[in-house]
């Protein structure tokens, strides 16, 4: 028996495969390089939800959907976002989540998201929420929702690099639950709800901001290797290094990085991460030869929601963002086999 389930297969899906051994993510067929090569999150969607939430899908069609659907979030503003106020903006985005009707569909539970997460932002800064643009994608409508003003290029291309490159990664803990929830033939938006419970957890969604948390603790430190070194002896996880699931490469902090170099060198602190990231590897290197710990997502994925103007609070609830058309992918796909995921447990307590 397993706690974590590690080699427990709980599913059959077309929807992506994850390789650790090999350091390779696909979806739908297509290799994660392939897809972010798009540089369009709609089509990405479109790629993911085919079949599922219709057939011969493209990206306009995805574009006007969410489109339509921010444009539904934002007229229900009123039903949730004073309750949600007093709150964090992670908590603020559950309560939008649990707001959803039972029999919304999958583009209005996506595009919930952008609208409650610039609300509950603007909101704290004492700023009316901005109505959003049908012209425009979701992740140049979030930046101009968040910020009132249209966003520059270079951060719509960067953030949509993000969104893509996070839409799915196999069977998750998030996904799980998508999974289990929906399996239960609960609504959509209760599957959804509780995917990102589950993703707000340090160990899951929670990540990228720890890292924000790290960069700062080094930098007080004034001194990059020994705070290392003083880390590593007391057998602490450095955040952003290593990952469970990924023994070699994580193909995703390599696309993050090729996101952020289009960026320029003086985006946010890139060159300090980057020198950060240079020693940590050589220190581990060198405390255990021959075995290979790389940079994983969260470093580059911390890094670009920084430099697009994103405040740290934002991170897991725009991570969610990203991953939630995975997770209706996910919940969806479990609809179709028609049964319950109903696991067994082995009694271990005292006999009566």
């Amino acid at each position: 028996m397993d706690p974590g389930l590690a080699d427990l297969v709980a599913a059959e899906t077309v929807l992506s495969h994850t390789d650790g051994a090999r350091g390779q993510i696909w979806v739908r067929g297509r290799t994660l390089e392939d897809l972010a090569g798009s540089g369009d999150y709609e089509h990405a969607i479109a790629t993911l939800w085919e079949g599922f939430v219709g057939d011969h899908l493209t990206a306009d069609r995805i574009r006007a959907d969410l489109a339509a659907g921010r444009a539904q979030a934002f007229a229900r503003l009123d039903t949730w976002l004073e309750a949600a106020a007093s709150r964090s903006l992670g908590e603020g985005l559950r309560v939008a989540l649990a707001a959803l009707p039972d029999d919304s569909p999958p583009a209005a539970i996506a595009a919930a998201f952008p609208v409650a997460i610039a609300a509950l932002l603007r909101r704290a800064r004492g700023a009316a929420p901005l109505a959003p643009d049908p012209a425009l994608g979701s992740a140049a409508d979030l930046l101009r929702m968040i910020a009132g003003a249209p966003a520059a290029p270079a951060a719509v291309a960067a953030l949509d690099a993000y969104f893509i490159t996070v839409i799915d990664n196999g069977l998750s803990a998030s996904s799980f639950a998508a999974r289990i929830i929906a399996s239960t033939r609960a609504p959509l938006a209760a599957a959804i709800g509780g995917a990102y419970a589950a993703f707000t957890g340090p160990l899951h969604g929670g990540a990228p901001g720890l890292v924000l948390d790290m960069l700062d603790e080094i930098a007080a430190s004034r001194d990059i290797d020994g705070w290392i070194a003083r880390k590593l002896d007391a057998g602490e996880r450095l955040m952003g290094f290593g990952h469970r699931v990924f023994r070699v490469r994580d193909p995703r902090a390599d696309i993050l990085r090729g996101a952020l170099a289009k960026l320029g060198p003086d985006a946010g602190r890139l060159a300090f991460a980057a020198e950060v990231e240079r020693r940590v590897l050589a220190a581990l290197a060198a405390r255990k030869p021959g075995r290979t710990l790389q940079t994983n997502v969260e470093l580059n994925a911390a890094m670009l929601l920084e430099a697009v103007g994103l405040p740290r609070e934002a991170f897991t609830p725009v991570f969610a963002l990203a991953r939630s058309p995975g997770w209706l992918a996910h919940a969806l796909e479990q609809r179709k086999t028609g049964r319950m995921i109903r696991p067994q447990s082995r009694y271990v307590g005292p006999a009566p």
